[in-house]
């Protein structure tokens, strides 16, 4: 796996370097309060730059406010340790924190973590995700003597079965919480909705995160979600446009409705907002119904066969 991240900016490869040593630091102080020895004696195997910031196309754009995120994958050697709540809330709101400072740290930063056992079972399965981590990512920590195995190619009529059957069932699921979200907003549910329609959204990248890479991350955050699919298809970057501060608002009360809208007395949403939201995510849904189908087109070509769900 590449080590070398001379394509960056001297500024980026600082910041990388930062994210790693907290990343260290605050599991280390986690897993210093744990009894049991395979976590306290628990450790971080790899850590690895992929996405955009290792491909080299990340995007800085103060006009738009648009910024690439760093994304890692980090390994640990047993799958408990991958909790993140548990294990790497600290890190994250460590990281959040600094972000704010902007002073060692002014890149987005999103992270999955994974057990060694786990990745290499998806590499040994032919799952697409991390099969482009190992071939496109930069290893900046690494522990020797724990290997990542051989990726195997999945055969294209396993890849047509299984992407077919993650359109079926998420394709589905989005659509009918779109349809609830609407009865919502019909009956003045507002904080349903705007629940509804979160749920929607996360089941639609879900969908096109599963049909094209079969993998998804165990994440309810939509900026996450977004960052992992913006890149597949130029059409996504239509669907969230932030010209204007009722757009950006928008979006931010989507992303924090999975937990406001249901718990926090003080979230507040309007009709507008809801219309616009529900808008959105009807435009999302078309698009990743569009991109599904073509890649089950494609997986069916090379099958030799047919992808007509």
């Amino acid at each position: 796996m590449k080590t070398d991240l001379k394509h960056l900016p001297v500024g980026k490869q600082r910041e990388l370097a930062h994210l790693v040593e907290i990343l260290l630091e605050e599991f280390g102080k986690i897993t210093a309060t744990r009894k049991a020895p395979r976590l306290n004696g628990g450790q971080v195997l790899k850590i690895i730059l992929f996405g955009s910031y290792a491909r080299g196309d990340w995007v800085e754009d103060p006009i738009g406010r648009y910024f690439s995120d760093y994304d890692l994958l980090i390994i640990v050697d047993h799958e408990d340790l991958a909790d993140t709540v548990e294990f790497w809330e600290t890190a994250e709101a460590r990281i959040l924190k600094e972000l704010s400072a902007g002073q060692q740290l002014r890149t987005p930063v999103n992270f999955i973590v994974h057990s060694l056992q786990d990745v290499n079972h998806q590499l040994e399965r032919g799952r697409y995700f991390f099969i482009d981590i190992v071939r496109d990512g930069i290893l900046l920590h690494n522990r020797p003597g724990h290997a990542l195995a051989q990726p195997t190619e999945l055969s294209p009529e396993t890849a047509l079965s299984e992407a077919r059957g993650y359109f079926e069932d998420w394709m589905s699921s989005g659509h009918e919480f779109l349809e609830l979200a609407e009865f919502s907003r019909h009956r003045a549910f507002s904080k349903k909705a705007a629940f509804l329609l979160h749920q929607a959204t996360e089941h639609l990248y879900n969908c096109l995160l599963l049909v094209t890479t079969l993998y998804t991350p165990k994440s309810h955050n939509l900026v996450r979600l977004r960052n992992l699919t913006d890149h597949l298809d130029p059409r996504l970057a239509e669907v969230w446009p932030t010209d204007t501060k009722f757009q950006k608002r928008c979006f931010e009360l989507l992303r924090a409705a999975y937990t406001k809208a249901r718990y926090s007395p003080h979230y507040k949403v309007n009709e507008e907002e809801l219309t616009w939201l529900g808008e959105r995510a009807l435009i999302l849904e078309d698009i990743v119904k569009a991109i599904c189908e073509e890649h089950l087109a494609e997986l069916g070509e090379a099958a030799g066969g047919s992808a007509k769900i």
